[in-house]
């Protein structure tokens, strides 16, 4: 082990031990519980957020490496280009235990291992079945919009999960079949919903009533997998091999190899935000390049790759962390406790003159700071997995009009812009265009009866027909995180005592008391983070945000290279400085000077962009 991995030890029993931490922790849950940080002003309610942060990181980090395992995926032998490259399949981040977070390995939780909950047949096909639960509850009528952002965020979401987590391809055997009532149009009795793949690490000879685990296919580290491959022969078919450049899909509006056996479309889940994306940073990788080949001119293609990678992969980071999370949760407190997380309460002007002016991530933020695990070895979980599931993000219908005079250009239903579709929007439609429509247009807010219909009767690339939102109740159950009021008292919060008590909207408390015949124990977890009330300023659920507070900041603590080689010697001064001065606004004008007046005067490229001489809808 190494020693950075004993201090962080160390630093974790701290946090546990030592009497003001027991103090602020214990004042944070109380203040909380009687009044709700939300309720606070700002000052107060950051004290509170932090060491509500701090009993997460006690109470609530779960290794499942300590379920026995065979087979575990092996990582390349040690070099010195592993101190300062971040490698294919996540592996060798941290130097003293190469797999860690590595592609293949297994999710984390963030409830006790003891406390996961059992994944039978007869719980997780348990009454209220899900494709009851998408019908009367999740269906959209009418789409409810989130106004104070954009449908960039939708777009956004879905390319960061790309990078951060995957399950793996379902097996087409042994699919659970749900049963369907008398009503139901679907074409088929019972449905049949495929499983999610088994943990091929998992130890036969383990007892029986171990929990189950599965593995991310996914490297779990922030490291812009999605654009650079989850392992070599993927990566090299990204690069060109020349000034560390990659490949743009054909006429350059996307980053995909134009092989028909890499076709982007045959993906499950490919739609045209995630295309425009992919397109963008892409383009962004090159430019670094670009920019570092000036500032180096005698370096090679592979060292102009690697640094490019690392600096492309932090401006995300610092994009999601800055940009991306205060436009969908701004409330003031947590635009300011999500800044503070990157610049420390000190600030970005203080960053931007000064560098950091303390060792504290407090004071001066996470990025630079010490690598810390919080005693527990790093991993993405099936919690976090599971509030991410924010489908109704996404409109059903899409106006696409020029960036240059708000013309229209064509109507689209989510149909046409996915899978095949999306590929021939991109043919025919500019970039600048589709990035000006998106910009323009409201997502769906992530609450009940709004859940896209399109994806509740989805034809997948091989011809399976699937009700994501009826999979999406399913796969917390299958994977064991626990229903709605389990998950509240897991993370210390006051579970709903009754239907009334769980969301203020009186006709949904109704309907959901209706579906879970009176037994409010049995609420699923999403449908309980979609009924809750909402803080102000938020898209999403309280519940879900704290998952957040802890796995926000730790997936930037963990990572070396959002820490201590988080320096000009491993990214470049040239590649700090691109981190530093950029943001979503600036990659945008860079790449599509056309959107200026779209965004002039916008601080952050997330909320509703200008339009001409009309509302945005």
């Amino acid at each position: 082990m190494s020693k950075r991995r004993h201090t962080a030890r160390r630093s974790t029993a701290g946090y546990r031990t030592s009497l003001p931490w027991r103090i602020i922790t214990a004042a944070a849950e109380y203040v909380d519980r009687r009044v709700g940080w939300d309720k606070l002003p700002v000052l107060p309610g950051l004290l509170t957020l932090l060491g509500l942060r701090v009993r997460l990181r006690q109470r609530n980090l779960h290794d499942t490496g300590e379920i026995p395992s065979v087979n575990l995926p092996d990582p390349a032998p040690p070099s010195e280009r592993h101190r300062v490259n971040r490698t294919a399949d996540g592996s060798h981040n941290d130097l003293g235990e190469p797999r860690m977070g590595m592609a293949g390995t297994r999710f984390g939780r963030n409830i006790p291992l003891d406390r996961i909950a059992p994944t039978t047949p007869e719980d997780v096909l348990a009454e209220p079945s899900p494709r009851e639960v998408s019908r009367a509850l999740l269906t959209r009528e009418a789409m409810t919009p989130a106004e104070s952002v954009n449908s960039l965020v939708a777009a956004w979401l879905q390319f960061m999960v790309r990078d951060w987590f995957s399950h793996g391809t379902s097996p087409t055997d042994r699919p659970w079949e749900v049963p369907l009532m008398d009503d139901d149009p679907w074409p088929e009795q019972p449905m049949r919903i495929m499983r999610t793949p088994d943990d091929p690490t998992r130890d036969p000879s383990a007892p029986a009533g171990t929990p189950d685990t599965r593995v991310n296919v996914s490297s779990h580290w922030w490291d812009a997998s999605q654009i650079y491959g989850t392992n070599e022969s993927e990566q090299r078919l990204m690069r060109t091999g020349e000034l560390g450049k990659l490949h743009l899909w054909d006429d350059e509006q996307s980053p995909f190899p134009s092989e028909p056996a890499h076709d982007p479309s045959q993906v499950p889940g490919f739609w045209l935000g995630l295309a425009m994306m992919q397109s963008l940073f892409a383009r962004e990788h090159n430019a670094i390049c670009d920019h570092l080949h000036v500032a180096y001119p005698s370096w090679s293609d592979e060292e102009l790759f690697q640094r490019a990678r690392l600096v492309n992969a932090a401006l995300l980071a610092k994009i999601h962390t800055v940009e991306w999370t205060p436009a969908v949760i701004s409330h003031p407190t947590t635009v300011k406790a999500l800044r503070a997380n990157w610049w420390g309460i000190a600030g970005e002007r203080v960053h931007k003159l000064f560098g950091r002016i303390s060792d504290s991530e407090v004071i001066s933020g996470i990025p630079g700071a010490e690598t810390d695990h919080y005693g527990v070895p790093y991993s993405l979980t099936e919690e976090f997995v599971a509030v991410y599931r924010m489908h109704p993000l996404i409109r059903d219908e899409w106006h696409l009009r020029s960036a240059e005079d708000d013309g229209t250009l064509r109507h689209c239903t989510l149909r046409d812009i996915s899978g095949p579709g999306a590929l021939k929007v991109l043919e025919t439609t500019g970039m600048a265009d589709l990035l000006y429509s998106f910009g323009t247009l409201h997502p769906g807010l992530v609450t009940l009866h709004n859940f896209p219909r399109f994806l509740q009767e989805f034809e997948r690339p091989d011809g399976h027909l699937q009700d994501l939102a009826a999979t999406d109740i399913l796969r917390s159950r299958e994977l064991g995180v626990p229903r709605y009021n389990e998950f509240r008292r897991l993370l210390r919060l006051k579970p709903a005592a009754t239907f009334t008590e769980l969301t203020p909207d009186e006709e949904w408390a109704r309907q959901i008391e209706q579906v879970y015949d009176g037994d409010i124990e049995k609420v699923d977890l999403t449908v309980g983070l979609y009924a809750e009330k909402l803080p102000a300023g938020f898209a999403f659920s309280d519940t879900a945000f704290r998952i957040f507070i802890l796995m926000a900041s730790r997936r930037l603590n963990s990572d070396r290279f959002f820490t201590e080689y988080y320096t000009p010697e491993v990214y470049s001064r040239a590649g700090m400085a691109w981190i530093d001065d950029n943001s979503m606004i600036t990659v945008l004008l860079r790449h599509h000077p056309e959107l200026r007046t779209a965004l002039a005067g916008l601080k952050n490229a997330f909320e509703p962009w200008h339009t001409a001489g009309r509302t945005v809808d």
